[in-house]
């Protein structure tokens, strides 16, 4: 992705998962966005989105972080809100182990209140290691923690799965977490 793509897929996550309004954006219950309001709004705001921007942005997407919906004419984020949003996610048998990629600043907080969703509407968990410490060497020297998902299953905590891959639950308990 070249740089100019780049930035403003990093806007485009701002405006599809934490801020709407900055644009001026009519979201959905369901994160949804008119492709087109998007595309004149960002006009009016002295931002250059086009709707092949957009399409390419989504199709090039490495996380593939945002959806574009069956009529072609609506996008969101897939995960990652810190607002209200409804993405009508079904609950899902989680593998034995998944994994959570931070910045070892982190690990005392985490060992004490576990992992937290924070501003977010869920906590995020890769199903690799590799992605993991990817994850954590965004925020610094990167740290990675098991989720003991057999027992948080057994304990009653429901696990989703976002259309780009990334796990999802409420909280995880430090009882089900080990650091690797």
């Amino acid at each position: 992705m070249n740089k100019n793509l780049k930035s403003a897929s990093k806007f485009l996550s701002l405006l599809l998962r934490h801020q709407p309004e900055k644009l001026a954006l009519n979201m959905d219950d369901e994160g949804w966005v008119e492709i087109g309001e998007l595309v004149a709004n960002s006009a009016s705001n002295n931002v250059s989105f086009t709707e092949q921007m957009i399409r390419e942005i989504v199709a090039s997407s490495d996380k593939q972080r945002f959806a574009i919906d069956r009529s072609g004419k609506r996008v969101r984020a897939n995960q990652g809100h810190s607002i209200d949003v409804n993405l009508n996610l079904e609950v899902v048998d989680p593998p034995l182990v998944l994994y959570h990629g931070t910045a070892d600043r982190n690990v005392e907080s985490i060992l004490h209140d576990g992992l937290i969703k924070q501003s977010r509407q869920h906590v995020h968990l890769s199903a690799t290691i590799e992605t993991a410490k990817n994850v954590g060497q965004r925020h610094g020297r990167p740290v990675i923690f098991s989720v003991d998902c057999e027992r948080m299953k057994t304990g009653g905590f429901a696990f989703f799965k976002s259309k780009n891959g990334v796990w999802l639950v409420d909280h995880v308990p430090s009882e089900f977490l080990a650091l690797m």
